[in-house]
């Protein structure tokens, strides 16, 4: 038999995420090559009416007699120059120069603000997206009526092509606003954050309203080289991936064991015994953790329990209490979470074909074989997003250590951060306290980053990926 090792694990790791990037990557090609040639396509074939649609947006339609459509995309043409005209190009051009003019309140002259500039570039960028697919809309309709007149056929009327916007193409209906409200609230702000982290926006430059420039890796080198930023990320990472992979594991097998323990046909009484640990989950989380923090606090009963009995007070939360805080924060974490995986572990339990069991038990598999062989590969191929989402869940976990020693403790060899910070709490300190947004932007990117490799890795090595038909 093969020994496994590290090298081998890392391999295989390794293999599966190529063949599974690989694999996607073909996909998205394949998918832009059909489009490609489709839109080369009407190109080569396209008659006048349609080399009109080329020229400007709606002029085709109009030509095949479809005039509320065609109108519409004349005036989409129309506004769109006008804004690029009046406004667009300048956010655009903006986009690479983040503002050119200088503040001088005394001089009265009212400078370029750099965020906005990014904003509003990024905006235009989106608009500009948003346009080209129009167009493309536009010229591929057009090719469509042409092919349908060419097949003898008549051109789709108004009442037909909202008919098939209700039938066919409802999906298009429903979906464009969401798409559309996802792009503004959630990417746009996303792609800004994503700039932000190659400029220097942060510090003096806040507090002065200066322009911001682009630094390229700059705040990339500062978390990854040598010096004092890079010492704390580097202990803060190593923290927070055992942090991240503790956590799961606590919480992921609390829930299964309990779920396990309470499915027991010997316990009774089994509504009661779920409704305990509800209890504990219903009562929202920063209630809980503010009781532990009182509970476990210099002052607090426990070690007022703990002087009455004749000892000395445990310093469980302060400034060094050390892996004290952080053994606290796993078990005040899966005192939490446990109860919301026991109800999901529950459902899937309950669903398990319990002739597997028997015939195990005839061929002289013990309880732990049957769980290692039956139970657990069952309930993992079925709870793997689950367990991607608690790890990126625990990964991020903000709040935990927030509520339960606060924002305002620091450590020795720490720069503006705790030995129980995550880098979301770092990050928070780094750029909502201290105004060093660009240092805060290049961490939420490497939180991305790593959370996005983890989560590809356990997702390709797992029986959801490798052995999907085998449950089905």
């Amino acid at each position: 038999m093969e020994k496994i090792n590290e090298t081998n694990i890392f391999k295989r790791i390794g293999s599966n995420i190529a063949s599974f990037c690989k694999e996607k990557c073909l996909k998205i090609g394949h998918y832009f090559k059909e489009k490609w040639t489709i839109f080369a396509n009407m190109v080569k074939h396209a008659n006048k009416y349609t080399a009109m649609s080329f020229a400007f947006m709606g002029l085709g339609q109009i030509c095949y007699k479809k005039y509320a459509k065609g109108i519409i995309l004349m005036l989409i043409q129309i506004l769109a120059i006008v804004y690029f005209v009046l406004k667009g190009a300048k956010d655009f051009i903006n986009l690479f120069t983040l503002g050119d003019v200088l503040s001088n309140p005394i001089l009265g002259i009212k400078g370029d603000n750099s965020m906005i500039c990014l904003i509003l570039g990024v905006l235009t960028l989106f608009i500009l997206l948003i346009y080209l697919a129009i167009y493309v809309a536009n010229v591929r309709d057009a090719y469509q009526t042409q092919l349908r007149i060419e097949a003898g056929e008549k051109p789709l009327t108004v009442k037909e092509e909202i008919k098939s916007l209700l039938n066919e193409k409802f999906y298009i209906t429903v979906l464009f606003l969401p798409v559309v409200g996802v792009a503004i609230f959630n990417i746009l702000p996303i792609v800004v954050m994503i700039l932000i982290a190659f400029t220097n926006y942060g510090g003096t430059i806040v507090e002065e309203n200066a322009l911001v420039s682009w630094v390229g890796l700059d705040n990339f080198a500062q978390l990854l080289s040598l010096g004092t930023l890079a010492s704390t990320f580097g202990k803060i990472l190593g923290w927070n991936l055992l942090w991240a992979v503790m956590s799961t594991a606590l919480n992921y097998f609390g829930s299964l064991g309990l779920a396990l323990l309470i499915n027991k046909k010997i316990v009774k009484g089994k509504t009661i015994w779920r409704a305990f640990p509800i209890l504990a989950y219903a009562v929202p989380g920063f209630i809980t953790l503010l009781g532990f923090k009182f509970m476990f606090s210099n002052g607090g009963p426990i070690n007022q329990m703990i002087q009455d009995l004749g000892g000395k007070t445990v310093n469980f939360l302060s400034v060094d209490a050390g892996w004290n805080a952080r053994l606290i924060g796993l078990f005040v974490n899966a005192w939490i979470a446990i109860p919301s995986g026991m109800l999901l572990a529950t459902g899937i339990l309950s669903n398990m074909r319990t002739d597997l069991y028997e015939i195990a038990s005839i061929h002289g598999a013990k309880p732990l074989k049957q769980f290692t062989s039956i139970t657990l590969p069952y309930v993992v191929f079925s709870t793997t997003p689950v367990i991607i989402n608690q790890f990126i869940g625990n990964f991020n976990n903000f709040g935990i250590f927030y509520f339960l020693r606060g924002s305002g403790q620091r450590t020795d060899g720490y720069t503006l951060a705790s030995d129980t910070d995550l880098l979301i709490n770092w990050l928070y300190n780094m750029s909502i306290d201290q105004n060093y947004y660009s240092i805060g932007a290049a961490i939420s990117l490497i939180i991305f980053i790593i959370t996005s490799v983890i989560s590809l890795a356990v997702y390709v090595l797992s029986p959801a990926y490798r052995q999907e038909d085998t449950y089905k």
